[in-house]
């Protein structure tokens, strides 16, 4: 298992699908556990992510960190983590169509390889990157969605709620907390990854 991870990152340092290749730093494939049940899918790495080549180490993965951990969701042991696009857009923009299709079957490839039973979609872009739904992420996040064999649940992005830092019940970051606490719940009867 681990020597698939390894070719697949090796395979993405050397992607050049995308015009986003010419200004990335490193390639930004994922952390975490590789036999995790839950996958956890952001949308491109920013410039923290770029700098130290993992997903979701900046502000709103920091965040994203406590958020599991206050649900109950051991980051290390329990999630795996990585986006749709693998290399940061100029300006932190998201990505373009064209960049998702060009990504996607590393994307695939992840998938495959964790074969996770959870998925969890963080914001807009990994549900379009996903599932090609655009936009409308408020009205379906906290949801599960049968996908396959396996069961996605959208959420919203942290970097929206590091805007809308409120904690009062109702309010987006309780919303996800609350939404973090519910696949806790499905994740808990699952076989514990080896």
């Amino acid at each position: 298992m681990a020597l698939a991870h390894e070719q697949l990152a090796l395979a993405c340092a050397a992607c050049h699908r995308c015009g986003l290749a010419a200004g990335r730093q490193r390639v930004v494939v994922s952390r975490g556990n590789p036999r995790a049940r839950l996958l956890v899918i952001g949308e491109a790495p920013g410039a923290q992510e770029d700098a130290q080549g993992q997903p979701f180490v900046g502000r709103s993965g920091q965040l994203l960190d406590r958020l599991l951990a206050a649900a109950g969701i051991d980051v290390a042991t329990e999630a795996y983590i990585c986006n749709v696009v693998k290399c940061r857009p100029p300006g932190n923009r998201k990505p373009t169509a064209a960049e998702l299709a060009a990504c996607r079957p590393w994307l695939e490839q992840q998938i495959a390889l964790v074969d996770p039973p959870l998925v969890l979609l963080v914001g807009a872009t990994a549900l379009q990157g996903v599932l090609g739904i655009r936009g409308g992420i408020t009205g379906l996040r906290g949801q599960w969605r049968p996908w396959g064999e396996r069961w996605l649940m959208p959420i919203l992005h942290p970097s929206y709620l590091l805007r809308n830092p409120s904690e009062r019940p109702g309010s987006p970051r309780a919303l996800t907390l609350d939404d973090l606490r519910r696949v806790r719940e499905r994740l808990t009867p699952l076989p514990a990854p080896l």
